[in-house]
């Protein structure tokens, strides 16, 4: 057999990869599993976009490849988006290019800036693939701390400590998951004052600033120079599209260009139909968002009940379609905590040690399930919580 590359020897298989097959055998037993966590909204995408899909790909002449930046009409759409949202303004020509799904964005960003030997700044806790893609690109990450104490901020004084000399790239997230903290203009102007001082890219990862946030931000409002900063975005959160892979990097027009190159060599473009009904998802109302963070907000109101059961701390108030939980003290192993319930009332949950180090006292509860699902599950783990008091009694 031919041996798989080194490159791999540093980054294991996904674990929602994992724990998604270890769940789908579970249901092919029978077992009614409950997924409450992976973030993969339930709710449909809107009626008006789906027709657009429909009514495209009707169209004959809609099915060859397309152009690697795409159709001008979604990037004019995705920069008219940015200028209402955010108060940005982008040049549909060059500073925004959409992509199949920002984390190809974060795959392509990594092989157009990084060589070996470059450093990257990861948050911990933070989003896994930030430091699987760096090690697959064949340069180093280095985490850094976000703590609870700091509303899961950066500590730029411990920062200003350590050898920047070879970074080249500081991934952040605001709003930021798994934590649920919000973005504020005080921390973006920070990270692009750090970004310009010490020559690093800033890159923000935002596909959550729309889900139960009343203050959408982007990083990109405070440099409009756009020299040190990038950021991603999607429409899979915030307008219940995740299997269409539809997101966006938005910024200076070198870096688009350099992004370009490494895509074009990568994918074909993206299928017209599914840009046609993009552009028009970014078009919808304030009132589309609203209702669909309704229905979020009753779920919160659930979700933090049955945590409530578990004898978690979580704040009420956090940002995005995820609950960022502390566990009581006396739970010694997350994942074997984890397990138990997914073995003794059939309903997951995310460790938050996946996330990092400093996730390693958390779970991570998803927003995507309906309230039904919510009470089901509340009423699983109050009946084995019942059972494990006899036998302790």
């Amino acid at each position: 057999m031919i041996a798989i590359a080194d490159r791999f020897k540093s980054v294991k298989e996904y674990y929602f990869s994992v724990k998604l097959q270890e769940i789908a055998n579970m249901r092919s037993e029978g077992k009614n599993v409950l997924n409450l966590g992976i973030g993969s909204p339930d709710l449909p995408p809107d009626r008006a976009t789906i027709d657009a899909l429909i009514n495209s790909a009707n169209e004959s002449g809609n099915h060859a490849y397309q152009p690697y930046r795409s159709s001008i009409d979604l990037r004019e759409a995705m920069s008219e988006f940015y200028k209402n949202t955010y108060n940005v303004e982008l040049n549909s020509e060059s500073e925004v290019l959409p992509l199949l799904g920002s984390k190809e964005g974060i795959m392509y960003i990594s092989l157009a800036f990084l060589n070996p030997g470059d450093e990257v700044l990861i948050p911990n806790p933070g989003y896994p693939a930030y430091g699987a893609i760096t090690n697959l690109v064949g340069a180093t990450a280095h985490t850094f701390d976000l703590i609870e104490a700091d509303n899961w901020s950066p500590d730029f004084d411990s920062l200003e400590q350590k050898d920047l000399s070879k970074v080249k790239i500081m991934w952040v997230n605001y709003p930021n998951m798994p934590t649920g903290a919000n973005s504020t203009k005080k921390l973006f102007r920070k990270l692009i004052e750090f970004g310009k001082k010490h020559n690093i890219l800033i890159i923000n990862d935002n596909p959550y600033s729309l889900v139960l946030n009343d203050s959408p931000q982007s990083i990109l409002e405070d440099d409009k120079e756009k020299e040190h900063v990038l950021e991603l975005n999607s429409l899979s959160k915030s307008f219940n599209m995740a299997g269409w892979r539809v997101g966006m990097v938005a910024g200076h027009e070198q870096y688009i260009n350099a992004i370009v190159q490494a895509k074009s060599n990568v994918d074909s473009g993206m299928f017209l139909p599914v840009q046609k009904a993009a552009a028009k998802a970014l078009s919808l109302p304030q009132e589309w968002h609203n209702e669909r963070n309704e229905v979020y907000a009753n779920r919160r109101t659930i979700a933090l009940e049955l945590l409530t059961h578990l004898n978690c701390e979580v704040k009420p108030n956090q940002v995005g379609m995820f609950l960022w939980a502390k566990l009581p003290t006396h739970v010694e192993s997350v994942r074997d905590f984890i397990d138990d319930i997914l073995h003794n009332t059939h309903v997951f949950l995310t460790p938050g040690e996946i996330f990092g180090t400093n996730g390693n006292r958390f779970i991570r509860l998803s927003l995507c399930s309906t309230e039904q699902d919510f009470e089901i599950a509340i009423q699983r783990i109050l009946t084995w919580k019942t059972k494990e008091l006899s036998l302790v009694s």
